[in-house]
């Protein structure tokens, strides 16, 4: 395969994956083959335990990956026919990577290649300089972008009729339902 179909195949590839990643992760379950990525996945610990996760793409802001996680939680409840549950334990993690992009055609139509220099100092003998690993004087010139995801993980105990713990640190699950329900954007509310 030559140089110049390789690259039409990566641009192609990067322009459908920034397509995908052009809308905040929706309420969908995370499987593989998604048009977003993310989503919630749940597993069972004990018959009244499970642990719960929601994963963010860069455009899901953490507010949003929290509530999605407490209404997967609440929606996991009442079809395992419980009243509420409690947080037994709760993590959200936060996963940031700065990318650097330099300018097209800064060093001309090489491809890949890049300079890289050595020099003798003095001080420190020689030393060498390459602009992806030294310092940038061309910095100004530089694309950075930050992307950063979201991910919550629960561990949710499930309870029928009273709660077992005090109010303040349980959910009653019709309700996390009808109140969160009209701020959650299902996948079919994407493509519209």
């Amino acid at each position: 395969m030559n140089f110049a179909r390789a690259a039409a195949i990566a641009a192609i590839l990067a322009a459908s994956g920034l397509a995908a990643c052009a809308t905040a992760t929706p309420y969908q379950p995370n499987v593989r083959g998604n048009s977003v990525s993310g989503g919630f996945t749940d597993q069972r610990i004990t018959q009244d335990r499970f642990r719960v996760t929601f994963s963010g793409n860069s455009l899901t802001n953490r507010d949003t990956v929290e509530r999605y996680l407490l209404f997967r939680a609440a929606e996991l409840t009442l079809a395992q026919g419980y009243d509420g549950f409690v947080l037994a334990d709760r993590e959200v993690n936060r996963d940031s990577r700065t990318y650097y992009d330099p300018p097209a055609g800064r060093f001309g139509g090489y491809g890949f290649w890049r300079p890289s220099w050595r020099y003798y100092g003095a001080r420190y003998g020689w030393r060498s300089w390459d602009p992806f690993y030294s310092n940038r004087f061309w910095a100004d010139d530089m694309d950075m972008r930050t992307v950063t995801k979201f991910e919550a993980n629960a561990e949710i105990v499930m309870y029928r009729g009273a709660s077992p713990s005090p109010a303040s640190e349980s959910f009653n699950a019709r309700e996390v339902v009808d109140n969160l329900g009209p701020t959650i954007v299902r996948p079919e509310d994407v493509r519209r």
